[in-house]
């Protein structure tokens, strides 16, 4: 596989500004498709909600984190990245669905904390230079998105940022312990 580590986050951002952008210009709302915990219809959330942003500052604080950490991943992971981005994606929200709220969660800060959670703590469970130079450089980069596990606004999902986390740690150490993993 090639290392063109910046299209696929750069695919998942392109639809994201689509979105925004035909909620923008038609009189349409697509915050009813976000996630909303333990209901049925709120299951099309899990697929859709990375996709919906509240407003242009959410958009824009979603976009350039999830370049630079998806980026890194499928730069500097090929071998496994689609499979850490899946379970970050879908595993996030799924628990998000069951764990969160019931108010509509939306946004791709979920999949931002899981994606920053696995490159620091996989270099911290891998233990090989590659990996440990990345998680230093994510930890000083993005370490103050620890606060935001405790955010007291309500009109934040503490919930997508924690089990983001939880998703991220969990897929590093599971992918960390594999035999056939060489990265």
């Amino acid at each position: 596989m090639p290392k063109s580590g910046i299209v696929p986050p750069l695919r998942l951002c392109f639809f994201m500004w689509l979105v925004f952008t035909v909620e923008f210009y038609l009189p349409v709302d697509f915050g009813q498709l976000g996630i909303y915990p333990r209901h049925l219809t709120g299951l099309i959330g899990v697929a859709l909600a990375p996709l919906i942003h509240g407003n242009f500052n959410h958009l824009a604080s979603n976009t350039i984190p999830l370049l630079v950490l998806g980026g890194s991943l499928f730069f500097f992971f090929p071998e496994i990245a689609r499979r850490v981005f899946m379970q970050a994606y879908f595993f996030t929200n799924l628990l998000v669905w069951v764990f969160g709220r019931p108010f509509y969660h939306i946004g791709a800060s979920g999949l931002i904390y899981s994606l920053a959670s696995f490159l620091v703590f996989y270099g911290i469970f891998k233990r090989n230079f590659k990996s440990v130079v990345i998680s230093a450089i994510i930890i000083f980069s993005y370490g103050s998105m620890a606060y935001g596990l405790f955010s007291f606004d309500e009109r934040i999902s503490w919930e997508s940022h924690l089990l983001g986390a939880v998703v991220g740690l969990v897929t590093a150490y599971t992918i960390s312990k594999t035999r056939i993993n060489n990265y």
